[in-house]
Order: structure tokens, then sequence, then C-alpha cells
């Protein structure tokens, strides 16, 4: 807002910070809106759950299934998705064209939805989703083969049956989080030529990366789909359209002043 010339507040409202119980969100979503907000920004663990509560959704919010955006207008609550808006941009900028390819998706929650939705629109011809609750997958598996017949969806029951004959890896989940450190699979799984990108952008480079990379990987963290997310969500609630790239290059700055000071404490 600041480098295109006005004002805007930004607020968190963070539940474990505030002692808030996850039953008051839609008291919150509609003190957000009464209170004159544009609207917010979602996140874990609220982007199924806070649809509920929308009064209305976009064709994406919908097919997805999950929201991450809340526009509020006219005393009502839209509920919007731009993740995958977001990774589609980090698949574009950081991977390259996917036509054709067979890829690997671990994690089938709300991020993972959105990942899948792009991957489908970018031309994937297959995506083979894993996620620990095989329900979740399959039932994200349904729901997208009907909206891209030409795009096969399947589920796997381990990692090793997903990765295997994968031109790309997606790391859905938030495991490698800095809050849940971790692998979501052993890189052992991964195969000579593979591409492996992961959502996660806080590290920057997750154990899964800096192992992806020293085996010789192309690798993507989930800064770009990050930035490619607030750049639809701030386009949503101010009609301005941002520098996605110099939002980047501000990010990446942030992201690493912390680190630094983390390594100092």
């Amino acid at each position: 807002a600041e480098a295109l010339g006005f004002h805007l507040s930004y607020s968190v409202v963070d539940f474990t910070e505030l002692g808030r119980d996850d039953n008051l969100l839609g008291e919150t979503v509609r003190d957000l809106a009464a209170r004159g907000w544009l609207g917010s920004n979602v996140t874990f663990p609220f982007k199924q759950s806070v649809m509920a509560h929308c009064d209305s959704l976009s064709e994406a919010a919908s097919k997805l299934g999950a929201v991450n955006t809340l526009v509020f207008r006219n005393g009502k609550v839209h509920g919007e998705n731009t993740d995958w808006l977001g990774f589609t941009w980090l698949v574009e900028r950081e991977i390259g064209p996917i036509d054709g390819q067979r890829i690997a998706q671990i994690g089938a929650g709300g991020a993972g939805s959105a990942t899948a939705f792009a991957l489908a629109r970018l031309g994937a011809r297959e995506v083979v989703l894993h996620d620990p609750a095989a329900d979740r997958a399959e039932a994200l598996a349904a729901r997208l083969t009907s909206y891209f017949p030409a795009c096969r969806f399947s589920v796997a029951g381990d990692p090793e049956t997903a990765i295997a004959a994968s031109q790309g890896v997606v790391n859905a989940t938030p495991v490698g989080m800095a809050s849940l450190p971790g692998l979501p699979f052993p890189p052992s799984l991964l195969e000579a030529g593979q591409w492996v990108a992961d959502i996660i952008y806080f590290p920057l480079e997750t154990k899964l990366l800096a192992a992806a990379r020293q085996r010789g990987h192309t690798i993507a963290n989930g800064v770009s789909m990050v930035v490619g997310q607030a750049a639809g969500a701030f386009h949503l609630f101010t009609g301005r359209e941002p520098d996605r790239e110099r939002m980047l290059a501000r990010l990446e700055t942030e992201i690493a002043a912390e680190r630094n000071m983390g390594d100092a404490a």
C-alpha cells in the first residue's frame, strides 16, 4: 500500500495468542465485518471451517472447498481463494511448464486443495495425492475430477507409491515449518530428475528442500506462493494491482532478518 501511495492498516487476529476458542470463528468474522474492515486473510486451521460463515463463495473457493480470503461488502461476507493463484505463480516462476506431467502431492488439506487445483489448471496429466487422512485425499480427488476431466486425480496409500515415476513432488503439508519441524516423507524416496516444491516459506529452506537440493533436484520454497496469494487478496481488498516481484524481495529480506535475529539469540 505504501509503495502504491496510500495508507492501509493490517492487524493480526491470532486465536492462540488471544486465548480464543476456535468455536468463536463465526463471531470473530462477523465482528470484523461490523467494524468496517475491507476483509481478512484466513490461514490454518480455518480455511475450510470458515466457509460456513460466508454469505457467498467465489467459483474457485467453492470448487476447492477452502477459503483463504474474506471480502466484506455491504454487510455481507464473501469467501475467495487466492492460494491457487499463488501456487500457480510459484510453478510458473520457479519450475516452468508442467504440461503432461505426473505429479505427486503430499497433503490434501486446505492448502493442498489449492495446489492440486493449480496443478490441474497448469496442464498436469495426473496428480497423485497422499494424505495421512486417506478420506480427505479421496474426497479432494473426487471433487477435482469433476472439474478437470483432462487431469487424472488418484490417491496413493503411501508417499513412496505417490512419488514413484512422477516428474514433480509437492509438499502441501505443514510438516517442516519452524513450528512443526520434521520431514513429510523420507527424501530417499525422491527420484533423479524430479522437481520438488514446498509450500512452506519459514524457514526458507526446509529439511526436505535442503535434502532435495543436496541430491541435485530443482527446488522451490513457498515464498512465491505466499506473495502470489497475498497479491491476489490485496487486489480483492483494494482494487489495486501490486508489484509481486517487489513484494517478493521485501518478504525475503524480512525473513532473512528474522532468521539472523534468531541465530544471534
